[in-house]
């Protein structure tokens, strides 16, 4: 092999620096190795995962709860979960952290691809990096969505790239990726809805050929998710879930992102740059990349969980909205120029050889006695320190507690711990979660909502209100330290 193919794979290009910056900022700055877990939904993934491995079947009725035990249940991200039940059967928690660390690092490298798949700027792309981090880390978790970036990362990149004619192998790439996307994570509906926001812009700009490459690659993304081990039925499950406005209200990561928060400006900006990269396409006559900047802008701002979709797939096209404006109109030449020699050298490196050395290097820091000790749930958010209590009670006990520790019980009971309510929202629906919500707020008619579940034992966090309601009405406190409060009906210990 040539030595200049050698130095290729060997040393480093922007997108890899980027995401092994990322890797390290995300599992040891910014504390993913315990910040990934902060919610308890990463608990009945992994666990999912494992039963999937062990029994090699998927679950079609719910195994973890006492109040929809039995009923039907879509594991539908079962392709995630195994992943994560893989990694932590390798390497327990700290394995969990790494892999959705490294799918992160992932994301970062893709869209610096997608970046210059569309001619972007090489500075442009170097500023924008710290609006992406800013924007996503607010939903970098140990769950499924994060992979589901990857896929829209990719789905974007393929789209920019396609060139017509549609040949057989364009079907089967599309087939396998987005049969893979629906057996990962929800979002697979992207996949569909990007082909005909592209092909509509082609066939405005009255390029045929490429409208038709669009709509064809439109209704096989549109088909081929239907291999998975649920059919069609997935497609009017998550159609039902997204459509159900009354459900959705009521969950804390589908409303409207607070802007008044501390340390929101980043994701202000990232918002106004999305906003200002699809007016210059429009006037680019790029019609696909202005309705997608305007649909991702509505998206995030109607709910918080679309926030990263815009830094991921906005800033990218703001930035090759803004450098196709400057190179138009003839301005700040040096700069483009300059730009451009950066990317020419960039691109003749890829550093992929050092991948698996990174990873490795980033499991070993894991495994320090000192970060390894702090690696999991924290103790501050979930009943780490009184799950011994817990573990106590009988098989029987009706244990109340609130959905952000239901997952975290699934986890530390391996299953076995019946739960009142976890994060699966899809599973209860809308009116379970007024009953719940009612009981929580101790509004007018909680108690006889509260005796519906003949409850025997209420795990809570300290500051809720229905602990001294509980104990105005007889319950007892047989537990408590700095994070939860353990109460049993007449004070029986079980």
């Amino acid at each position: 092999m040539r030595p200049v193919k050698v130095l290729a794979w060997l040393a480093p290009d922007l997108a890899l620096v980027a995401a092994c910056v990322t890797l390290f900022y995300c599992l040891f700055l910014f504390q993913g190795y315990r910040k990934l877990f902060r919610d308890s939904d990463a608990g009945w993934h992994i666990r999912t995962g494992e039963a999937i491995l062990s029994t090699g079947y998927l679950p079609r009725t719910d195994p973890y709860s006492f109040t929809r035990g039995g009923q039907p249940w879509f594991a539908w991200e079962w392709l995630a979960d195994v992943a994560a039940g893989a990694a932590h059967r390798a390497a327990g928690l700290s394995g969990v952290a790494l892999f959705y660390a490294a799918v992160i690092a992932a994301g970062v490298w893709l869209w610096f691809r997608l970046q210059w798949a569309l001619d972007g700027s090489f500075l442009l792309a170097c500023a924008m990096a710290s609006l992406l981090l800013s924007t996503c880390n607010i939903h970098w978790l140990a769950r499924p969505h994060v992979i589901g970036w990857l896929f829209l990362l990719a789905a974007l990149l393929y789209a920019e790239r396609a060139r017509p004619p549609f040949r057989l192998r364009h079907v089967v790439e599309i087939a396998i990726f987005t049969e893979l996307w629906a057996n990962t994570h929800a979002s697979f509906f992207f996949a569909p809805l990007i082909a005909l926001i592209y092909a509509a812009g082609y066939a405005i700009r009255r390029r045929s050929s490429g409208a038709r490459w669009f709509l064809w690659a439109a209704l096989v993304s549109a088909l081929a998710p239907l291999a998975n081990p649920y059919g069609w039925r997935l497609y009017e499950h998550v159609f039902r879930y997204l459509a159900d406005s009354e459900l959705l209200a009521r969950i804390g990561e589908f409303q409207s992102f607070d802007f008044h928060a501390a340390g929101s400006w980043p994701i202000i900006v990232t918002l106004l740059a999305g906003v200002a990269g699809g007016t210059l396409a429009l006037l680019g006559k790029r019609f696909e990349h202005f309705a997608l900047a305007m649909l991702i802008t509505a998206m995030a701002l109607r709910s918080a969980r679309a926030l990263p979709l815009a830094a991921l797939l906005l800033l990218p096209l703001a930035n090759a909205a803004i450098t196709g404006t400057l190179r138009r109109a003839g301005a700040l030449d040096g700069f483009l120029s300059y730009s451009a020699r950066l990317r020419f050298i960039d691109a003749r490196y890829s550093g992929l050889a050092l991948v698996p050395f990174i990873l490795l290097a980033s499991f070993a820091l894991l495994r320090t006695p000192a970060i390894r000790a702090a690696t999991g749930f924290p103790p501050d958010q979930f009943p780490v320190e009184a799950y011994s209590q817990v573990a106590r009670l009988p098989a029987t006990a009706r244990l109340f507690a609130p959905d952000k520790f239901g997952g975290y019980l699934i986890y530390r009971s391996e299953g076995a711990r019946k739960v009142f309510f976890d994060g699966r929202s899809d599973l209860y629906g809308a009116e379970f979660l007024k009953q719940y919500a009612r009981m929580v707020t101790v509004r007018p008619g909680w108690q006889e909502v509260w005796e519906s579940f003949h409850f025997t034992h209420a795990l809570l966090p300290n500051d809720y209100p229905l602990i001294p309601a509980l104990e105005a009405v007889g319950w007892k406190v047989v537990y408590h330290d700095q994070t939860v409060t353990l109460l049993a009906r007449g004070g029986n210990r079980g």
